[in-house]
């Protein structure tokens, strides 16, 4: 390998590196990747970070810290992933993501737009996170869930439909259900036409929720 250095801009200046052969990304010589991953050329992997598997980063996208991303993971557009973060299996991270801290992505989930995961959070299943939401301290987001917006210090409230259908009380009071992101209010306005599906047990739901909610505040 030549004797080469990159500034990561992390305020150590030039540090001993190297572009990975797959891919083309700068990785620091501090850091692990295996071979196996893909590294874009615009892609940097520093610090003590490890990049195992199929994993693939890409665009501006950065691994740092101590972070660990393994698995079938995907890391891209202006994403992070610091700290002592971990994503594995079918996570992604992508946007202007963060994941950090010891937040841990897994499984198919998925976390995007201005979105941070940090503290001991978890995010798995095929759960989404994404909008301006916050995501931390020992909050557990799983299964089908959607976190769109608000700050989430606990696991969210989430109620399944008999049909797999899932609704989520968020930390603003709002109840995210598939792509509906609705007040109580509007929830109830919605979910409350008789010709709805499942209308009874869709309003059944949605009452229990607006309780929950009023009990917080």
């Amino acid at each position: 390998m030549n004797a080469q250095t990159h500034d990561f801009r992390d305020g150590n200046g030039p540090v001993p590196a190297h572009r990975h052969t797959n891919g083309g990304g700068w990785v620091a010589n501090t850091a692990h990747v295996h071979n196996s991953a893909y590294i874009g050329p615009d892609a940097r992997v520093y610090g003590n970070a490890w990049v195992s598997g199929n994993v693939w980063v890409s665009g501006d996208a950065s691994v740092h810290g101590d972070a660990w991303v393994s698995g079938d993971a995907r890391v891209s557009g202006d994403a992070k992933v610091l700290g002592k973060a971990w994503v594995s299996g079918g996570g992604w991270v992508f946007g202007d993501a963060r994941v950090s801290g010891g937040g841990w992505v897994s499984d198919d989930a998925r976390v995007s737009g201005d979105a941070k995961v940090y503290g001991k959070a978890w995010v798995h299943g095929d759960a989404c996170v994404f909008g301006d939401a916050w995501v931390s301290g020992d909050a557990l987001v799983y299964g089908n869930a959607l976190v769109k917006r608000g700050v989430y210090t606990s696991t969210p409230t989430s109620i399944t439909r008999s049909d797999g259908y899932m609704f989520t009380l968020q930390s603003d009071g709002s109840i995210v259900a598939g792509c509906r992101d609705f007040t109580p209010d509007e929830a109830k306005a919605h979910w409350g036409n008789p010709e709805h599906h499942k209308h009874r047990e869709s309003m059944a739901i949605v009452t229990a929720l607006s309780a929950i909610a009023a009990e917080r505040q």
